[in-house]
């Protein structure tokens, strides 16, 4: 058993709780909030334009070419392919894309950023693999149950979000998984068990993004955008 399917069965009651979540059931059914669907887009595209500077950094930390080239076709992936399933549920609430860029980070996505931040500057490449796997793991495995769950008819409202997820990201996980497994094939025992740490870390923290996108969770007190 390599590195990732190790953490990957560790995780396997929070991916199924991930998967068992309000929100993304709502998603199953097509049967969201307008107010849902516009909170969730507004921290995602906040939260991918973070991850896209941490695959900056990444790129910063890598040796061989190869991998550079991996990273910056990770970036373009986000750039100019997952806007589609934004776009989705932009289309069933009602509003443009454009109007949901720019708002403030709620608690839960202000935690998680500052979790693969914070991974990204103090750890090594391999430990910012393993924080940054969760992310496109969790949704391939959404998308792929949903298409065998639902089976959705592109009439269902959420059919272009589902069959992204459950395919064109399937991609970014393979890559990711690889580079993982490679490093922690090399990694001692107390960096590979940081790197199983922050990937059950950001599993976690994808579980309370959802349900922060559910609960349309905001700061006690409002707060101005912060900038990364």
């Amino acid at each position: 058993m390599n590195f990732t399917e190790e953490v990957r069965r560790e995780a396997d009651g929070l991916f199924d709780a991930i998967y068992e979540h309000p929100f993304v059931r709502g998603i199953a059914e097509g049967k969201l909030e307008r107010e849902q669907l516009i909170h969730y887009v507004k921290q995602d595209y906040e939260y991918l334009n973070a991850y896209m500077r941490i695959y900056g950094i990444a790129i910063s930390k890598c040796t061989r070419r190869e991998d550079i080239e991996m990273f910056n076709e990770q970036i373009g992936f986000i750039l100019h392919s997952e806007v589609h399933p934004h776009q989705n549920f932009c289309t069933a609430a009602g509003v443009t894309y454009e109007q949901m860029q720019g708002y403030p980070l709620a608690p839960s996505a202000h935690h998680y950023i500052k979790h693969m931040l914070t991974v990204a500057h103090e750890g090594s490449l391999g430990e910012m693999l393993a924080a940054l796997l969760p992310c496109p793991w969790t949704y391939l495995e959404i998308g792929q149950r949903l298409i065998e769950e639902v089976r959705p008819e592109p009439s269902h409202p959420f059919y272009d979000w589902i069959q992204f997820y459950g395919g064109l990201a399937g991609d970014t996980t393979v890559k990711l998984r690889k580079q993982v497994d490679l490093w922690a094939e090399e990694a001692g025992a107390a960096e590979r068990e940081r790197m199983k740490e922050h990937f059950m870390h950001s599993c976690q923290l994808e579980y309370l993004f959802w349900d922060m996108a559910y609960k349309q969770e905001e700061w006690p007190v409002p707060m101005r955008a912060a900038v990364f």
